[in-house]
Parts: C-alpha cells; sequence; structure tokens
C-alpha cells in the first residue's frame, strides 16, 4: 500500500504542536531514554498490528516517518545549499539529536540514488537478532528529508540492520520515475 507514497493532504501536525519542551519540562529537561522511545514505538507498532496487519502497519509508520523527516529537515535543516554541505548538515543533526551517525556510502550524481548507513540507530541498535529489518519508520523518515530537499519522491528500503545481525542499518534510496 505504500501509505507514504500516495498525497499526504493535510496533516493536523505541526512543528508547533511540538511546544516549548524546555519550559514544559523545567527539571526534567529534552532528554529521555531511548527505552521510552522504543517502548511508545513498538507498543503502536504492536497495536497497529493487530488492528490492521503487518503489512499496514509498517506502511503507517513508513507514512509518519516521511511527514516526521520533512518537518524534521524543514525546521532543522538549511534546505537551500548543496548537496555536500547539505549531507554534512544532516549528518551532525542526526548525531546532536542522538538519531543516529550517518555516512553515505554510494551517490549516484546522474540518478540522485544512494546507498547509506546510520550507525546506533535509535530504533533498533542493541534489539536482539530475529532476522528481519525492523526500521520502516526510518525509511520513511530518510525519504521525507530527501523529499525536502530535492523535491523528489525516494523509496527507501532498508536492506541491513542490526535486528538482521548487523552492526548498521543500511539502506538503499532510489528516486521514483
Amino acid at each position: 500500500m505504500n501509505v507514504f507514497k500516495k498525497d499526504l493532504g493535510v496533516h493536523n501536525f505541526t512543528w508547533a504542536n511540538l511546544g516549548d519542551i524546555k519550559e514544559g519540562r523545567g527539571d526534567l529537561g529534552v532528554d529521555m531514554p531511548v527505552l521510552v522511545y522504543r517502548l511508545m514505538q513498538y507498543t503502536m507498532l504492536d497495536v497497529l498490528t493487530k488492528a490492521h496487519g503487518e503489512e499496514a502497519a509498517n506502511d503507517y509508520f513508513r507514512a509518519a516517518g516521511h511527514l516526521a523527516g520533512r518537518e524534521f529537515a524543514t525546521h532543522v535543516l538549511d534546505l537551500t545549499v548543496g548537496f555536500n554541505e547539505f549531507i554534512a548538515n544532516l549528518q551532525k543533526a542526526l548525531r546532536d539529536f542522538k538519531i543516529g551517525i550517518l555516512r553515505i556510502e554510494q551517490v549516484d550524481p546522474d540518478t540522485g540514488d544512494l546507498v547509506l548507513t546510520v550507525a546506533q540507530d535509535l530504533d533498533c541498535s542493541g534489539l536482539p537478532v530475529t532476522d528481519e529489518t525492523v526500521c520502516n519508520y526510518d525509511e520513511g523518515f530518510i525519504a521525507g528529508i530527501l523529499f525536502a530537499y530535492s523535491g523528489k519522491n525516494y523509496n527507501v528500503k532498508e536492506i541491513d540492520c542490526w535486528a538482521n545481525g548487523d552492526r548498521v542499518c543500511r539502506f538503499t534510496g532510489t528516486v521514483e520515475s
């Protein structure tokens, strides 16, 4: 179904919905343990899977990731710079926000297709090995970031994952024709 590739239309979410975290959390601050993030993520995925099936639940996670990636890129990154500077800024932002450590392995300058890795990934690093890829949200997140920067729809697919025994998450990103 690939929900994130459809016209997402108007969403109720805006960056302002995130609020003033520094003001609201006072003594607790802006950070929280990865455990809490994963608790929310994996329980939500479980509920969506039970209600809609695994494929649809994963598609919803990709769609949410795509929306988040677009918003993240729009509000955190400079989308007017050249590709190399954009990637350097993205690497810094992903590290600063403790999302993961990005490395670009390959870029085809003619097509825009790429291969990238995310080490110490927020979604899966440290999970038990289950012989599956689990970073559906990340697929959408990366596609959303690439869309915000390039205006092109990317099909992002995780090909290696901590959960299938690798120690980095590897993604291919291909521009849709």
